[in-house]
């Protein structure tokens, strides 16, 4: 692996001395992480060139997968952004097919977002670092009994139970993990709502005019519809609305691109697509996942010039 160490973070300084806030550099710009399970490993490299650039960015709004980096970018921690998606695999309390027929999901999600972020645990939070930044944060989830998208805000976090909740829900993968419940409501994965797995529609309503989006699939790519809509229709036979965006998802996720692009055509975003993906969203092998890691982190390095002049930042 690329070695990699914990980056200063910087903070202002209140009259006793004691840490007030933690500030950005770049206010006028949404950060978007687009979801896709473990394809984030390849992302991941992306936002460790981010932090050790020390591109801050006071908007950053994520979807499943993006929701760790959302979260891992504003506590600006280098090594949880890559333990994330590459390390955590090798823990036996992960997940996989065993865990997924015991009822837990392919990816254990009770462990992976509520008992691994604690003091003492496989993957621990910097909380207090998240907490002082003072960056806005926009999590997407969605309703599964009343077929709604929710976006959760950081106003809305008062612990790191909170947190680690609202990521958990955003990131439950539909079929492959149990739903999540959290505040009187059952929540999965926000992919499947507006934007199709991307924040665009998020960070528009909130009066955003500039986007820099981290993507996970490669330029070009087009989603294709459902293979298994009847399995999906059969599942979620409790939850038209479910059903609904999950077979119309591709078109939603097209759309959505089709906006990005021409957005990026009027000089008003900036895509970072993989150059290539070299495994799936649902991958557990530790060398995949770490080559996958290291391809994004040199495309990062490569390309870091280029992020700087479209925001603007030296």
């Amino acid at each position: 692996m690329e070695k990699t160490t914990q980056i200063e973070k910087p903070a202002q300084m209140d009259g006793t001395g004691k840490t007030e806030r933690i500030t950005s550099n770049i206010k006028d710009t949404a950060l978007i992480f687009e979801g896709g399970g473990m394809r984030g490993s390849y992302t991941a490299g992306f936002l460790v060139n981010l932090l050790e650039n020390h591109i801050y960015m006071d908007y950053v709004a994520g979807i499943s997968a993006g929701a760790s980096h959302s979260v891992n970018y504003l506590s600006r921690d280098i090594e949880r952004a890559k333990r994330s998606f590459v390390d955590l695999v090798l823990d036996p309390e992960f997940g996989g097919w065993k865990s997924f027929f015991r009822g837990q999901g392919f990816f254990r999600a009770d462990y992976i977002y509520e008992q691994t972020p604690v003091d003492g645990g496989a993957l621990p939070f910097d909380f207090e670092t998240f907490t002082k930044n003072e960056a806005q944060l926009r999590i997407g989830a969605f309703n599964r009994d009343k077929g709604e998208f929710v976006v959760f805000r950081k106003e809305d976090i008062h612990e790191m139970r909170d947190l680690m909740k609202i990521v958990r829900a955003s990131s439950s993968m539909p079929i492959f993990m149990p739903p999540t419940h959290y505040d009187g409501q059952v929540l999965v994965d926000g992919g499947i709502g507006p934007g199709g797995g991307i924040a665009l529609d998020i960070a528009k309503r909130d009066g955003m005019k500039k986007f820099f989006v981290v993507l996970t699939r490669e330029k070009g790519y087009i989603k294709s519809p459902p293979k298994y809509g009847g399995f999906v229709k059969a599942y979620y036979r409790k939850y038209p609305e479910v059903v609904e965006a999950m077979v119309q998802r591709h078109a939603t996720y097209n759309q959505t691109l089709e906006e990005l692009q021409q957005l990026e055509s009027e000089g008003k975003a900036y895509l970072v697509y993989p150059e290539v993906m070299p495994i799936s969203s649902r991958e557990t092998d530790y060398k995949k996942l770490a080559g996958s890691y290291l391809l994004g982190y040199a495309q990062g390095k490569r390309d870091i010039e280029k992020w700087k002049a479209f925001l603007e930042v030296e």
